[in-house]
């Protein structure tokens, strides 16, 4: 076992001495400071994490950015693109800081995603209390099953990139099979790398592919003038649902978001003003708009559900921006493995020897790799359901819960003069419902039409 790790399954026995002990010691205690108690190996710097953040919700979905303004509008999708990233921001720092004020509460170092729910809810009001196991688990296993089952989308869009590109480019003809198995090696050996201060050079990586994809489109936007000809600067109402669904399922990245803050170095840095979180979502949010933006005002109607889609086909530079997708999402894969695997292991790790977690933690690594391959090779148009999936996944942890558990650490006299936090939450919290309702029908219209 891993430091991380053992310190990691030492917390969780804690906690759950806590829980077993009552609501009567989550008292506050002043003197109590969760950071300087928080003794944990392989640290992770503030620019690291900062790194991490950025690949965390900055990837392909920004290349669907000029179709989102062209169902919003060039004006609207300024501001509906910088609401939906103040919000998600805002609900960040709900998310950490009620993970961190129980932390105080409770007297414990840290709190993973589900374990701050858990202990929320068991501290919480009476009626919350027996949603402390359901919370903890549906977290768990919503991010179990995003995050593997996306392993087989990561390799079917690899693969079909390469094969449409190599094989066009050096005469052959290799089926999107034999492409999915040389992914599937490379995946392999990607996935065992198990501390997140080791994936800093793989989210540098893919951040600096997508930038170089971002700065490539750019010049095909400005190669000639922009001209704003038949775009429209507000939305219709009918086409309002697809402009915030788009922006918040690329945007939003709230799995990991409490993993990377619980392995930071200097974790005070990461809600300040000028913290890693607000700088990360500026960045992408800022990103977002200028792709967005001048895509939809350089190619207007003809704007394509990918920008690159509308880049010159015959060029080798527009070309190579399929190429660096592609390399962007096989390194973030790693990223994405990391959350998941946690939570597996410590599932399961009471149930194996200490002299062979090492052994334990090298084969399920290898083994879901194996198995969700063996998925991707035989079941092709597994994407919808994992949308589907990841709609309700992404609507409700990255908007509802954070809102649900600030709601419930404050509850009942917690929310200032004239509970403006109880009526600003219930604010979002309709958002979250339309964004939740948005993404299910999209994905249910997708599946349909594939199916039926």
């Amino acid at each position: 076992m891993s430091p991380g790790q053992e310190t990691l399954s030492k917390l969780d026995v804690a906690a759950g001495e806590m829980f077993l002990r009552g609501p009567n010691i989550c008292s506050e205690d002043v003197d109590y400071n969760p950071f300087e108690n928080r003794q944990m190996r392989k640290a992770n710097s503030s620019l690291g994490t900062l790194i991490h953040l950025i690949k965390g919700s900055l990837g392909t979905g920004i290349l669907a950015m000029p179709v989102a303004f062209k169902n919003g509008g060039l004006a609207f999708g300024i501001l509906g693109t910088a609401l939906v990233a103040i919000i998600y921001t805002h609900c960040v720092h709900l998310l950490v800081g009620t993970s961190q004020k129980a932390c105080k509460r409770s007297k414990i170092p840290l709190l993973g995603f589900s374990e701050t729910a858990e202990n929320v809810c068991a501290n919480g009001p009476r009626g919350a209390r027996k949603f402390a196991t359901f919370a903890k688990a549906y977290i768990d296993y919503m991010l179990l099953v995003v995050s593997f089952f996306s392993v087989c989308v990561y390799l079917v869009f690899i693969s079909t990139t390469l094969r449409d590109v190599l094989n066009h480019e050096l005469g052959i003809d290799w089926s999107i099979r034999i492409y999915i198995l040389l992914m599937a090696v490379l995946t392999a050996i990607i996935t065992q790398v198990r501390e997140l201060k080791y994936l800093v050079p793989f989210s540098l990586i893919a951040n600096t592919s997508i930038f170089v994809v971002f700065v490539i489109t750019l010049y095909y936007i400005f190669k000639e003038p922009v001209q704003f000809q038949g775009c429209h600067f507000w939305p219709e109402l009918k086409t309002l649902p697809s402009f915030f669904g788009t922006v918040v399922y690329a945007i939003e990245g709230m799995g990991i978001v409490l993993p990377v803050e619980n392995k930071m170095k200097h974790p005070q840095h990461f809600l300040h003003p000028f913290g890693v979180i607000n700088i990360a979502i500026s960045f992408i949010s800022t990103m977002y708009i200028i792709t967005g933006f001048f895509g939809y005002a350089r190619y207007g109607p003809d704007t394509k559900g990918s920008v690159t889609l509308n880049l010159p086909n015959d060029e080798i530079l527009a070309k190579s921006t399929q190429l660096l997708g592609a390399i962007a999402i096989l390194f973030t894969i790693g990223l994405y493995y990391y959350v998941p695997m946690e939570i597996l292991m410590r599932k399961l790790e009471h149930k194996i020897p200490p002299r062979k977690h090492n052994l334990a933690q090298v084969c399920f690594r290898l083994s879901i790799v194996v198995a969700m391959t063996i998925l991707a090779l035989t079941i092709p148009e597994l994407e919808p359901f994992i949308g589907f999936v990841g709609s309700i996944g992404s609507a409700t942890m990255g908007l509802m819960i954070p809102i649900v558990l600030d709601t419930i650490f404050r509850w009942p006299n917690n929310f200032g003069r004239m509970n403006w936090r109880l009526v600003k939450n219930a604010i979002l919290g309709t958002f979250g419902l339309f964004i939740l309702a948005v993404g299910t029908y999209f994905s249910m219209m997708d599946i349909v039409a594939i199916y039926v």
